[in-house]
């Protein structure tokens, strides 16, 4: 899997284009992975998210980080699984994980590899992110 020291800083151009995959390809996984969790899911959000790589709602909603695109896609996965497993397990408690791991064997590798790496991952998109939200405001 690709090491945390081989990112670098994003553009606001590199943002857009991994925006464009993640809304294609995240909807993707989740749709693939519903029913192997055996669960289903109202809207799927691709988000600029500053500290968390996904959410899911009591109503289903599922939030993913679109940083999740530079990840290896069995990062990307892990997280998918995660987020959907909370439509069935609203917490972090051993029988969430025990879901988690049954649809996702390899779940602990992959956390790893984002708990080890996902720190440069927010700060690969850090400065694009600011930048985006000053255009926006007019300051630059």
């Amino acid at each position: 899997m690709k090491k945390a020291e081989s990112f670098s800083r994003l553009t606001a151009k590199d943002i857009e284009e991994i925006k464009n995959r993640a809304k294609s390809v995240i909807p993707l996984r989740v749709a693939h992975y519903a029913p192997l969790v055996g669960v289903s899911y109202g809207r799927v959000s691709i988000r600029a998210h500053r500290s968390q790589w996904g959410s899911c709602t009591g109503r289903g909603n599922l939030s993913f980080n679109r940083l999740l695109m530079l990840a290896p896609p069995e990062v990307l996965d892990g997280v998918v699984v995660h987020e959907l497993c909370h439509r069935k397990v609203m917490n972090h408690s051993d029988k969430f994980y025990a879901e988690v791991m049954r649809v996702f064997p390899d779940y602990k590798k992959a956390w790893t590899w984002l708990k080890n790496n996902g720190d440069a991952l927010l700060w690969a998109g850090e400065d694009a992110r600011d930048r985006e939200a000053s255009r926006k405001d007019g300051e630059l």
